[in-house]
């Protein structure tokens, strides 16, 4: 398991009003593993990306090799190019 250490970056995630528009790869990838409505609610919450120095969706973020976790609206971040 990953340490807690591990993170570089500790980002706080925003919510949308609008979902934010994804590419359909994203879409695909996480068909299977979450639900539809989980999937709808995770495209309306952004971050800060600190690696591509953007702001992401959420969804983006959460297939990213980067991502460690999810924490009470907080995601931790590996922070490698």
């Amino acid at each position: 398991m990953n340490d807690p250490g591990d993170a570089k970056y500790s980002i706080q995630i925003r919510l949308l009003e609008k979902a934010m528009p994804i590419s359909k790869d994203f879409a695909k990838d996480l068909k299977g593993a979450v639900g539809g409505r989980l999937l709808s609610r995770m495209k309306k919450e952004a971050l800060d990306c600190p690696v591509r120095s953007k702001t992401v969706s959420f969804v983006e973020c959460f297939i990213c090799t980067n991502f460690l976790r999810r924490v009470k609206g907080t995601v931790g971040c590996k922070g490698d190019q």
